[in-house]
């Protein structure tokens, strides 16, 4: 069960519609490379990397092309050791950043092929805890529209299924954002839950003004209310707010999640499968959130996290973003507010050649 070729393919998705949060960037595609660990029994490993706008994406496909001679050879059943060598051998490059990125597919797409090959999901290799996930919707409720448009488009995602919304706040002034989440949640009811996303744009100050006057709608959580590196800002943010705190989609490996609880910076985990190194550390951060009766939800990579948060108790909602959905052969389907977990060999979903053709970059 050896790794025989490590291949590589760019495409770029364009997206429904395009982004923008309070990070101030706007968004109308996202690059992917697409990995391919192919093995010399016949199954091939998948995974995939992006970057918005497609900006730089030549940088996370030459960082994972870098890995092959590593990697040829490779037993795919020790996807551990790899890691575990090759965070070693990039100390020189450090330990964020398109290092982890690069490593992370790798070690997604040697977990992938490891499945395939023993024909168990990725969830029950890991244990598995559920066979369905609650899902909210992530898709839209961007900072650019208006309240008459976040409610309609809220009542929307309820109406498809969705027992959970989430919405980007960051106006200059608390009111803009206090009465534009007043109307997501007279639009969805109080049965449905109601996340807020910061992302990254306030300081622990505005956010805990925020954060009180947006306590009296009952939001599931506050996410990223302050630059990410800002633990001790927000651990103030976490002690000065009943809403819970969630954060991590940034944070590399088990180590970032380390600080994060020395400081008390969140109550919810989101880590974010490139970022964190991969199934690898994800499972370890997974554990180290158990260990603290701390809960974890997925940071986009909808599909692979799925196969990952059914394997854990302490996993709670799963972000449904369907920005890479047009390339998988497999459909996600919400029934009741949740998503069932595949079991399907490996991580349970497969790239559609027909799609890599239509959105392949030549």
């Amino acid at each position: 069960m050896r790794v025989t070729n490590l291949r590589t393919i760019l495409v770029e998705v364009p997206l429904d519609r395009p982004t923008r949060n309070s990070s101030g960037v706007s968004n109308d595609r996202i690059g992917c490379v697409l990995i391919f660990v192919d093995t010399d029994i016949g199954v091939t490993g998948e995974s995939f990397l992006f970057t918005l706008g497609g900006r730089r994406i030549e940088v996370l496909r030459a960082m994972v092309d870098s890995l092959k001679p590593a990697l040829v050879g490779e037993d795919i059943r020790y996807a551990e050791r790899f890691w575990d060598r090759m965070w070693r051998e990039l100390y020189f490059l450090g330990h964020k950043g398109v290092t982890i990125f690069g490593l992370a597919g790798v070690d997604t797409a040697l977990w992938d092929a490891k499945g395939k090959a023993l024909g168990q999901s990725v969830t029950h290799l890991l244990g598995a805890a559920r066979d369905r996930i609650p899902v909210y919707s992530s898709a839209g409720l961007w900072l650019s529209a208006t309240a008459d448009e976040l409610a309609k488009e809220a009542a929307g995602y309820v109406a498809e299924g969705f027992r959970g919304v989430k919405m980007r706040v960051g106006k200059a002034q608390v009111e803009e954002d206090v009465e534009r989440v007043a109307a997501v949640r007279k639009a969805i009811g109080p049965g449905v839950s109601l996340m807020c996303d910061a992302s990254r744009g306030f300081t622990a100050d505005h956010a805990i003004r925020l954060g009180r006057k947006l306590e009296e709608f009952d939001l599931t959580w506050f996410e990223e209310p302050v630059a990410p590196y800002d633990h001790r800002g927000s651990a103030r943010v976490a002690a000065a707010l009943d809403t819970p705190i969630a954060s991590g989609e940034t944070e590399a490996t088990r180590y970032g999640f380390r600080e994060m609880l020395a400081h008390g910076a969140a109550d919810i985990w989101m880590a974010d499968l490139g970022r964190v190194g991969g199934v690898s550390e994800f499972v370890k951060v997974a554990h180290l959130a158990a260990a603290h009766d701390i809960a974890i939800s997925n940071h986009l990579f909808t599909q692979q996290s799925l196969a990952l948060l059914g394997a854990f108790a302490n996993a709670t909602w799963l972000e449904y973003m369907p920005w890479t959905s047009k390339l998988y052969r497999e459909p996600i389907a919400v029934e009741d507010g949740h998503i069932a977990v595949p079991d399907r060999p490996g991580l349970g979903f497969t790239f559609d050649p027909d799609a890599i053709e239509r959105y392949r970059v030549r």
